[in-house]
């Protein structure tokens, strides 16, 4: 499967690339970044520090540092002032390359001899201006899998997921493109919490992915727990690459979804319509059931296979 993985990292992002260097079955072109949790600056020099640590050689291309319209958010409350905080990686040489993440993403995708998935765990704000620059890029895609929005409560506006309310727009775009999206927000994701005893089951697998897992989760989950009052920080975005290994992790309803993009006090919630109230057409996959039990067994399998 040959995929593009469009990040911020982020402590989740984070484990996110270690899912997708785990295994053999991803043909990765490159990960582009973006601003999000953190500056695209800092987001950019975590994803080279997580690749590098690991001993993955994808490439990493610089994305954009604001979105579409509005002003930039970040995230410092969860992940620190670096965007990873807990964790302190060796020393490297490797840099972004010169071609920005727009370029890469039309470029990669037009040249690519099969279609290409795209996974987005921050602000979809690259592959929507790529989308925008290159709408021929849509044939050779085969589909958008990302990690934002909420069928329900939002977690930075009572409406809003934070991927979706930095670029709202960019949402728009991507689910208007016609191409098939699977949302994968909190309805799910906020049932994958890294409880104490989950960082400790981790960290008896040993290696250096098990290492990094535990520094960076405890630092995540100390975070949630003065942000939000959670014992155990759910693990958002590594749920798009362990679904795309496993497809039994996840349950999806095939509805109609519009990103709330008029400003007002919704601005950036995704109105799923599960109900087909709306009878419009069905331009989605939306996650609405997870296998918790699954999803930790593949984190703990990913671990394992870096020694």
């Amino acid at each position: 499967m040959k995929i593009i993985l469009d990040c911020d990292p982020g402590h989740d992002d984070a484990i996110a690339l270690m899912l997708l260097g785990s295994s053999d079955a991803f043909d990765v072109p490159g990960v582009t970044t973006v601003a999000g949790n953190q500056t695209v600056e800092k987001t950019t020099a975590n994803a080279l520090n997580v690749l590098s640590y690991l001993g993955l050689p994808y490439k990493v291309y610089k994305g954009a540092d604001r979105p579409l319209i509005r002003s930039s958010l970040i995230c410092p409350e969860i992940h620190g002032e670096t965007g990873l905080d807990g964790f302190v990686f060796p020393p490297h040489g490797r840099r972004e390359e010169e071609t920005d993440a727009r370029a890469f993403i039309v470029d990669a995708i037009r040249r690519s001899g099969e279609k290409v998935t795209v996974v987005t765990t921050g602000p979809m704000t690259n592959l929507a201006s790529a989308l925008l620059f290159a709408p021929d890029i849509k044939d050779n895609i085969e589909r958008i899998v990302l990690m934002g929005g909420s069928v329900g409560a939002g977690n930075v506006t009572p409406a809003a997921e934070f991927n979706v309310f930095c670029d709202p727009e960019a949402a728009d775009i991507c689910f208007k493109s016609g191409l098939p999206v699977y949302m994968i927000g909190l309805d799910v994701t906020r049932r994958v919490l890294v409880l104490p005893e989950i960082v400790e089951r981790m960290e008896k697998i040993g290696g250096k992915a098990a290492v990094m897992f535990a520094a960076l989760m405890r630092t995540f989950n100390e975070n949630q727990k003065k942000v939000f009052g959670l014992d155990g920080g759910p693990l958002h975005d590594p749920v798009t690459v362990a679904y795309l290994l496993d497809e039994r992790l996840l349950r999806f309803e095939h509805v109609h979804t519009e990103i709330d993009i008029q400003g007002g006090i919704s601005y950036g919630r995704t109105n799923c319509d599960l109900p087909g109230y709306l009878k419009k057409e069905k331009n989605s996959f939306v996650a609405t059931d997870i296998n918790e039990r699954l999803f930790f067994d593949i984190i703990g399998r990913a671990i394992a296979s870096y020694r």
